[in-house]
Formats: C-alpha cells, structure tokens, sequence
C-alpha cells in the first residue's frame, strides 16, 4: 500500500533515540521520551497561495527534520507507526548528519 499526503501535510517516521545515555545508563522504555526528530517519507504537492498557484513545499522526501513534542497525528499504515503533519509544524531541516553518521 502507498500513502500520498494531500496539499502542504507530510508523512514522518520518528527516528528512535539511543537506548543508553553517553554515561552508559540504559533508559527503560516507559522513561523515555518520543524524539522529535524524524525522516520525512513522503510529501504533498503544496498548498494553494492567495493567486491559486501551488506553492511547492521546501520539505523533500528523506530529509532530516525537528518537530514539536506535540505536532502531528499518530497513524498506522502498514504495521508502521508515522506522523502525518502539516509542513509548517516543522522546525528545521537537519542537515549533514546523515553524511556524518555514514562516516561513523
């Protein structure tokens, strides 16, 4: 099954934090918060500006962003736990951390 969200809303799965602090402690699952941060899977064509014209999103597909604690509805699809919010819930893009992560 393929999902394709409609007009500026976009599809995130959360990146999982790390299971140990850099101390070493492991953080049990009911302590941990949900991370913020996740990688975009699919986007919308863009929302209608004043003129009608489609404004396209600035968010492409396997970008790294920051989200609020609160933004976004949880939906299933497929077994798989995702975000679907609208793009200006987003904070920032991420980027270089994927190349860096890879050199690692």
């Amino acid at each position: 099954m393929s999902f394709r969200p409609l007009h500026d809303r976009i599809l995130v799965r959360r990146v999982e934090s790390d299971e140990k602090t850099k101390g070493g402690i492991i953080i049990p699952d009911t302590a941990k918060e949900k991370p913020q941060e996740g990688e975009v899977i699919a986007v919308g064509a863009g929302a209608r500006n004043d003129a009608g014209h489609v404004q396209p999103l600035d968010v492409n597909v396997g970008d790294r962003i920051l989200f609020g604690k609160w933004s976004g509805t949880e939906i299933k699809i497929a077994g798989e736990d995702l975000l679907i919010m609208k793009e200006s819930d987003v904070m920032g893009i991420l980027e270089g951390r994927a190349e860096q992560k890879k050199a690692a």
